[in-house]
């Protein structure tokens, strides 16, 4: 098995890129090759030792007509902008989120065209598809029956790539597959553009001793997940069968809800309070705004019949990335 991973230096395309090279199979074939595209290389040694691993450096836009000249038997689609970026630079999410998407699912329904195969297709989608809208409220409680109504330019990018993902499956191109990923926390590595950044950063910037911002009153209720769990979520969905993944609508990833302030107070109990003391409360309206409007709470029953659940707790989470250093 051929597989693409776009966006696969960042963070969650290289731990699952790691993933796959550990089982060497995916739906029960082996794994031949890996190939991952991004704006830049690759930089975990087991990524950059491993013969079965190749990378593709570019703008994805670009790149996809190159890259689509391998006949994939699977793509995992995690490159886009984030949603910071998005609601500054709508071009650029136009661009990132919808553009690469549509030439990408084109390149694979040509593929299909040719081969009479339909490519595995997976698309990385967010809990940004769901927001308040006057007419229809958010509900206290999120279920497989809550219908998206995004209130981002972010999430409206993602619901239209939702929406393009189960048409193109639904015509045979190919066999797509789409989960919302809760904010991933704790992000190794910098600062992003997206809103959510922070909810990695107030974690990960005190404990190597940096002092940082949070930008939301510290009552804020959040969905979270660590990047291990998200990983597990993405591989029972495209190991699972067609018929388990039960028609072609999105599914949730399975949350932990906390508050911010419970974040803070699981840092202190893992770090201590002079770790507690790096973040400062500094209010951001704008950013206030798009992350209260994300739903915080799930009660999924398709979550729960691939046998999914969330992070046992915030301090489970802290102390999974200082062990990953």
């Amino acid at each position: 098995m051929k597989v693409l991973i776009t966006g696969g230096a960042g963070f969650l395309g290289s731990l699952l890129a790691r993933e796959l090279l550990k089982s060497g199979r995916l739906q029960g074939q082996d794994i031949q090759s890996i190939l991952l595209a991004d704006l830049i290389a690759p930089s975990h040694p087991e990524l950059i030792q491993s013969p079965l691993v190749t990378s593709d450096v570019g703008p994805l836009l670009d790149r996809i007509p190159q890259l689509l000249k391998t006949e994939f038997d699977a793509v995992f689609h995690f490159a886009s902008a984030v949603s910071g970026e998005c609601e500054a630079d709508f071009e650029l999410g136009l661009r990132s989120n919808l553009d690469s998407t549509r030439q990408l699912l084109d390149g694979l329904r040509a593929q299909q065209i040719k081969t009479g195969a339909a490519p595995l297709f997976f698309f990385s989608s967010s809990v940004a598809v769901f927001g308040s809208d006057p007419l229809l409220p958010l509900p206290p409680v999120v279920t497989d029956n809550t219908l998206p109504t995004p209130q981002s330019s972010y999430g409206i990018q993602k619901f239209i790539c939702e929406q393009l993902v189960a048409d193109y499956t639904r015509k045979g191109y190919l066999d797509g597959r789409v989960a919302r990923l809760m904010t991933v926390s704790v992000r190794p590595g910098r600062p992003n553009g997206a809103a959510s950044s922070f909810l990695s950063g107030i974690v990960r910037e005190p404990l190597a001793g940096v002092q940082t911002v949070c930008p939301v009153d510290p009552s804020t209720e959040v969905a979270l997940a660590s990047p291990q769990n998200t990983v597990k979520g993405i591989l029972a969905v495209v190991n699972a069968s067609r018929e388990k993944f039960a028609g072609r609508t999105a599914i949730n990833l399975p949350a932990l809800t906390v508050t911010v302030a419970q974040m803070l107070e699981a840092l202190e109990t893992v770090a201590g309070k002079d770790v507690r003391a790096l973040v400062k409360m500094e209010p951001n309206a704008a950013i206030a705004k798009i992350v209260g409007g994300w739903p915080a709470r799930f009660d999924c029953q398709r979550t729960r019949d691939f046998g999914l659940t969330g992070d046992a707790s915030y301090e489970d989470i802290i102390r999974q990335h200082m062990q990953l250093g």
